[in-house]
């Protein structure tokens, strides 16, 4: 990890961070996430980030062959996830939690400490991301084309939209929230989580929708021509 300057605001973000492992699940900076928490270990988790300073991480197990974070608990991680903030709270009666919560900062796994009560933690370095903390650049995106490709790969997937509202989203929004709900596989949700900048992940985010519909076409599904 690097030095950073006094004034930084990395150095309002925790130098130790609980993770929760979920696989196929994308947090993004700026983003929004529902998360509904019910394992014990995960329950004390989320107490123990209420106690401080709200923040946990959200990463995902590295599959296969991945060169990854090695796991004590058995489970290896990818090295890079995202910091979120819990932004909503409630409890139900049978005790789980239901959170909301809204990404804040990329990180990579610069340590990993001992397990407490169950779940992990590590020393996050988000030195690489620290743009994330910066308001949205204005950058341009094939917008036209992204909006294009959606509409055949949303009837394929059957996810329904509100077309009016996501053609009036402004571009970092619809960017982010595609890329956290479309049902992609865990490895494109880590390309697009690792994506350098906006522009990027819209490229990226455009690849795998036309690469999809691409693929239903070849298995003979002529509809969406």
């Amino acid at each position: 990890m690097t030095d950073t300057p006094p004034d930084s605001p990395l150095h309002a973000l925790p130098g130790e961070l609980p993770l929760f492992p979920l696989n196929g699940v994308l947090l993004l900076p700026r983003g929004t996430m529902p998360l509904n928490v019910f394992e014990p270990r995960y329950l004390a988790m989320v107490d123990a980030a209420l106690a401080g300073g709200r923040m946990i991480g959200i990463i995902q197990p590295a599959a296969d062959g991945t060169v990854g974070l090695s796991a004590p608990d058995g489970t290896n991680l990818y090295r890079t996830g995202c910091a979120g903030r819990i932004t909503g709270f409630q409890e139900t009666e049978d005790g789980r939690y239901l959170l909301e919560l809204r990404g804040i900062c990329r990180f990579n796994v610069s340590e990993e400490l001992e397990l407490r009560d169950g779940y992990r933690r590590v020393r996050p370095d988000f030195t690489p991301y620290h743009l994330d903390l910066s308001p949205a650049e204005e950058v341009e995106i094939e917008r036209d084309r992204l909006l294009s490709g959606l509409k055949g790969y949303f009837e394929q997937q059957n996810i329904g939209a509100d077309w009016d509202s996501l053609i009036k989203t402004p571009d970092e929004r619809l960017v982010t929230t595609l890329s956290m709900v479309c049902p992609f596989d865990p490895a494109e949700k880590q390309v697009l989580l690792e994506a350098d900048d906006l522009a990027q992940r819209c490229k990226l985010l455009i690849g795998f929708v036309e690469s999809a519909l691409r693929a239903d076409n070849d298995n003979g599904n002529t509809a969406l021509n």
